[in-house]
């Protein structure tokens, strides 16, 4: 594969993209894999979030910063230049939520609603993908995977934050963007997306599984897992934001069949639990030790979630790359290289997931 430029049917190649959330762990993959598209990013941002930071690692610190969660610092950044919008800027920590409910609704739902807002002064924009989470569905702990007709819920102010959010494109579609006045009365194609628990190289954010086990790893020291036996539908963050790029080309083409909300996850639903991803990632790296402590008076945190992607495989013709063990492998092999010898493997991880993609005939790569 010489260039990427031709994916997606070349849609991106030339297209200006406003991009918030850039510095963050999926934020900095999308910006990567966006600008080897020939697309112009426009970055929105807080703050570089940790250090090391994966967005600094790239040489993509070029951006706006200001909060999301302030109408007015943002709208500096739209113009009329913008094609399209992928809202990925968000508090997206659990245990952090909990400690800081109102930044955390701030940030998620009044962070959307402004995004959404915004782009209604500027007629250039066709439409926003909006990133939330599978922790918006109303989380019984049962078996069964959710789709995207159950309800919208959240135990925790995370989960919450995303439920509103999604809440909140809802309302926009529905009182400004009905999917029926398409072509009539506006032109603009509001889609949500909704993803599991996301890993791969370039995460340092504070209380994650890997990124803790990685850099205990570094230093030698031992990991403490609070929920060894937490079930997680485990995907490398390249599968999502194929998903969420398929609906950014729907909405270029004016395909208002996505103006919805869609589920990516792993295939046939498939999930491991903690401790399944312990035993993998340290039959990789050796380095990574891990510990069980007693959890009394833990917060509480969702011990099941899968989600059903039945809708984007048989609307979106979309399907992941990768298995979840797969994932894992690409995961701790990229923190293991990066600790040992300092190279990134971001780039050779990009392009072997485009050519097992490009094997497997996958539409996008087209």
């Amino acid at each position: 594969m010489e260039s990427m430029v031709n994916l997606f049917k070349g849609i991106y190649n030339n297209k200006t993209i406003l991009l918030t959330g850039n510095s963050g762990f999926k934020g900095s993959w999308m910006a990567y894999w966006l600008t080897k598209m020939g697309a112009n990013v426009i970055g929105f941002s807080k703050n570089i979030p940790s250090s090391p930071s994966h967005c600094e690692l790239l040489s993509l610190n070029d951006f706006n910063r200001g909060d999301i969660g302030s109408i007015d610092q943002i709208d500096k950044t739209f113009s009329n230049k913008i094609d399209l919008v992928f809202h990925l800027a968000a508090q997206s920590l659990v245990r952090y939520s909990y400690k800081n409910p109102i930044e955390t609704f701030q940030t998620n739902v009044m962070g959307t609603a402004n995004v959404i807002e915004l782009c209604k002064k500027y007629p250039s924009i066709k439409g926003v993908v909006v990133v939330t989470s599978d922790k918006c569905y109303e989380n019984f702990e049962d078996d069964r995977p959710y789709n995207e007709n159950d309800r919208m819920g959240g135990y925790d102010p995370y989960s919450a934050s995303k439920g509103c959010s999604e809440l909140v494109v809802n309302s926009f579609r529905r009182s400004y963007y009905p999917v029926k006045q398409f072509g009539k009365t506006h032109s603009f194609i509001l889609a949500s997306g909704r993803a599991g628990n996301v890993i791969g190289g370039g995460d340092w954010s504070e209380d994650r599984l890997i990124p803790d086990l990685v850099k205990n790893a570094a230093k030698k020291q031992t990991t403490e897992i609070r929920n060894p036996l937490a079930t997680r539908p485990w995907q490398h963050v390249l599968e999502p934001l194929s998903g969420y790029l398929v609906l950014g080309q729907k909405i270029l083409e004016g395909e208002v069949m996505a103006s919805d909300g869609w589920n990516f996850g792993p295939a046939n639903n498939e999930t491991l639990s903690v401790k399944e991803v312990l035993r993998k990632a340290m039959s990789i790296w050796p380095d990574i030790k891990y510990e069980t402590p007693d959890q009394q008076n833990a917060l509480h945190e969702a011990k099941l979630l899968r989600l059903d992607c039945t809708k984007a495989k048989g609307e979106l013709n979309w399907k992941p790359v990768w298995k979840t063990e797969v994932a894992i492998e690409k995961t701790i092999n990229w923190y293991k290289e990066y600790y040992t010898t300092g190279k990134l493997n971001t780039e050779h991880d990009l392009m072997n997931f485009v050519e097992k993609a490009e094997e497997l005939n996958y539409n996008w790569t087209k």
